[in-house]
């Protein structure tokens, strides 16, 4: 489970230093603006990780769509030559 921690957005101004290292002994934080959550710092590796579980699911899902349209009876095949002419318009 992620251990969360909160501060307010004044402290990205007046403590960023601070922030940083909350961030290095936490899981993320969360930045509260008028008492309200509105952004989650996490570490550059974490976010690197998102980012790539991210890409991942759109690859994964845009190959399901690919797959159900391949499976289409009705789905048009183009030849190699139509494809790079229309490509080429």
């Amino acid at each position: 489970m992620y251990n969360s921690y909160s501060r307010p957005s004044c402290d990205l101004a007046n403590n960023l230093a601070d922030v940083i290292q909350t961030v290095k002994e936490h899981d993320h934080v969360l930045i509260c603006h008028d008492g309200k959550e509105e952004v989650v710092m996490i570490n550059a590796e974490d976010f690197a990780a998102y980012t790539e579980y991210l890409h991942t699911r759109y690859i994964l899902k845009e190959l399901e769509k690919a797959e159900k349209e391949a499976a289409d009876p009705n789905t048009k095949w183009l030849t190699r030559e139509e494809f790079f002419n229309i490509a080429e318009a």
